[in-house]
């Protein structure tokens, strides 16, 4: 009871920062970098060029040497260290183009999901957390750790898995997979990173991983609930009629709102200048904002 207790009072803070990053967004419509990923990749594929055509010239020098995160030479002045890493691509081959269309579908779907504004946040908050450990790393064990933007990618695929897991993309151009059989392999490649990677750069997954929770971890445990709340209806045939008074006097307590976007999740009463409508194309009476109701995955059922 007190561990459920503390699981409702963590996912209860986690959505309040998530409605202060909205309410923040929604203040400010001009903060953000418009199409950021598509910087990014860009960016991350004329490095690709540059260090394909540098390493087959004689001179051998390759332009990734100037990118990495190096906290020593952060401290000595090289301060583009701390934003040039992400650039550094996934791999050397021809494949890094495919990593690096599936990265921009990703990060403009995300964007288009969440608005400029919080996708900028959720991006380098996932970039900040990474430098930070880098140069905790330095600091303690004076290590400088082999920091990219790889665990940062895949966190991200995590996000996109949990908001979209049941679309389907082409693996290879070919295979056709739901997105949560891919993060549950995506999952089994963290664990294997962190198992089998040495101390203490087995930790740069985890440290991915905590921005995804920051961000999604409501939205995961809202759905592990409705699993199990699913699992428990199967095996009982009885209903506390008691505990359902409780529980949908508690709710209709702590709703104060009249209607909510069942995409955002912002309220007409912290949004009382925002318009909400109901989609005819749903089933069953949903209601979203004007920024989601043409751009949401109808209901079915």
């Amino acid at each position: 009871m007190i561990g459920e207790n503390r699981n409702c009072f963590g996912v209860l803070r986690m959505k309040s920062l998530m409605k202060k990053i909205d309410l923040f967004c929604y203040r400010h419509p001009r903060f953000g970098i418009p199409n950021l990923m598509l910087y990014v990749v860009v960016g991350g594929a004329i490095v690709w060029l540059f260090n394909l055509f540098t390493s087959a010239s004689s001179s051998g020098v390759s332009i990734l040497s100037y990118l990495y995160f190096s906290p020593a030479l952060i401290l000595r002045g090289q301060v583009w260290r701390l934003l040039t890493f992400i650039l550094i691509p996934p791999g050397t081959g021809i494949l890094t183009l495919v990593a690096f269309y599936f990265y921009f579908f990703i990060g403009r779907t995300l964007e288009q999901q969440w608005g400029p504004g919080k996708f900028t946040i959720y991006f380098f908050t996932g970039v900040l957390l990474t430098i930070l450990y880098g140069f905790a790393v330095w600091f303690i064990f004076r290590v400088s750790l082999p920091v990219s933007a790889h665990y940062i990618y895949l966190s991200m695929f995590f996000t996109f898995a949990t908001l979209y897991p049941d679309m389907q993309v082409l693996l290879f151009f070919i295979i056709p997979l739901k997105m949560k059989w891919l993060a549950i392999v995506d999952a089994a490649f963290f664990v294997y990173e962190i198992a089998t990677t040495s101390f203490p750069a087995n930790l740069l997954p985890i440290v991915a991983v905590l921005n995804y929770l920051l961000f999604c971890g409501d939205v995961l445990v809202d759905a592990f609930k409705r699993l199990r709340g699913g699992s428990r209806k199967q095996r009982q045939n009885t209903v506390n009629f008691k505990t359902e008074v409780r529980r949908i006097q508690y709710e209709q307590k702590q709703k104060t709102y009249t209607r909510r976007c069942e995409v955002c999740g912002r309220t007409d009463t912290d949004y009382p200048d925002l318009e909400f409508r109901y989609c005819s194309r749903c089933a069953g009476y949903h209601c979203f904002c004007m920024d989601h109701i043409n751009n949401h995955k109808h209901f079915t059922q």
